[in-house]
């Protein structure tokens, strides 16, 4: 009798629990905008850990708990998913030096404030830099760091050629000199990334240290010791 008794209260409780289970509001579905910006952030991590190739749409659909079928639907596949990520890194990137360059300031002052742009952009937000400084998918000719470094070296050389008018240098040679400037930087800003030894504004003042006291001495005419004049 008193085995019947508890098996009734068991199943009473049951019932009031999946009655309470259905009574319970059902979880509002993402719209069509919050599930795209889900999908983005959750690729933009996998492409930062693991790079394009081992990404993989059934990984970011699974993190994102959708279905295949829902990350073709917003992106196409995989590309599509990674240049939009790409794409944005880009656009914060250049957005920071763009804005260190804006104001008319000395040569120096533009130098250093690009330079602290590459590295705040770095130290704020390590992930997106390691998407950018990634091989870029096969076939794919934009939103490569190569051509990040190219539209901020673009930047540069304006500012580059007037300098070198003041001083007495060929302007022509400005593109060569903007190249170089900021494939130092990133390349420094890619070795800082891993090996934090330095601080980011001692890291920024030797960087600036070099270009500058190098640019102050170039020679008019530069040539090299071990090659023969033609």
């Amino acid at each position: 009798m008193g085995a019947c008794v508890d098996q009734g209260a068991e199943r009473h409780n049951v019932l009031v629990t999946a009655d309470r289970a259905d009574s319970s509001p059902p979880r509002a579905r993402m719209t069509g905008p919050e599930r795209r910006e889900q999908l983005i952030k959750v690729g933009r991590r996998l492409f930062a850990e693991k790079g394009f190739e081992a990404t993989t749409v059934e990984e970011v659909a699974s993190k994102a708990n959708v279905s295949k079928p829902v990350v073709y639907q917003h992106f196409g596949g995989k590309e599509g998913l990674y240049a939009v990520v790409v794409d944005r890194e880009i656009q914060a990137l250049l957005g920071g030096i763009s804005a260190a360059l804006e104001e008319p300031e000395g040569a120096r002052v533009l130098l250093e404030r690009a330079t602290l742009a590459l590295l705040d952009y770095i130290e704020r937000d390590p992930a997106g830099f390691r998407i950018l400084v990634r091989d870029s998918p096969p076939g794919q000719s934009t939103g490569s760091f190569a051509s990040v470094l190219g539209d901020v070296a673009v930047h540069v050389e304006h500012l580059l050629a007037a300098e070198f008018k003041q001083r007495g240098l060929d302007p022509k040679s400005a593109p060569i000199h903007a190249h170089m400037l900021v494939g130092m930087v990133a390349l420094t800003g890619q070795w800082w990334l891993d090996r934090r030894k330095f601080k980011k504004d001692q890291v920024a003042a030797h960087l600036v240290n070099l270009a500058w006291n190098g640019l102050s001495g170039l020679d008019r005419s530069p040539r090299l010791a071990t090659v023969r004049k033609r």
